[in-house]
């Protein structure tokens, strides 16, 4: 297991995904985030099944960064309660973890 960390949330529009994304990496909370466009998402809200096109935002970071991620995503999402989910990178090239270490500058 790594200290490693893929975030996950979804946006509302590729603009905010655009915003949430460009903040992570300035910030050095993220060393990378890929957005996957017009997704499709369905999911009960407030006692309704809902359907929504949504862009994906795939982050990747590290455990110490975690935090900090969830509380931009939070401080710059336009939903009531955005998704923001961590989950461990157990194994992966030790190049491009070594990459996302010396990218990511939260926590340290």
């Amino acid at each position: 297991m790594t200290d490693k960390r893929i975030a996950l949330t979804t946006a509302a529009s590729e603009e905010e995904a655009r915003k949430i994304a460009h903040n992570l990496v300035d910030r050095r909370l993220a060393a990378c985030v890929n957005i996957l466009p017009q997704i499709m998402s369905i999911y009960r809200w407030q006692e309704k099944v809902e359907e929504a096109r949504e862009w994906l935002l795939v982050i990747k970071t590290t455990a110490a960064a975690f935090a900090q991620v969830r509380e931009t995503i939070t401080e710059l999402h336009s939903y009531d309660l955005p998704e923001c989910i961590c989950l461990t990178i157990e194994d992966g090239s030790p190049n491009y973890l070594q990459w996302i270490s010396e990218s990511v500058a939260a926590g340290e």
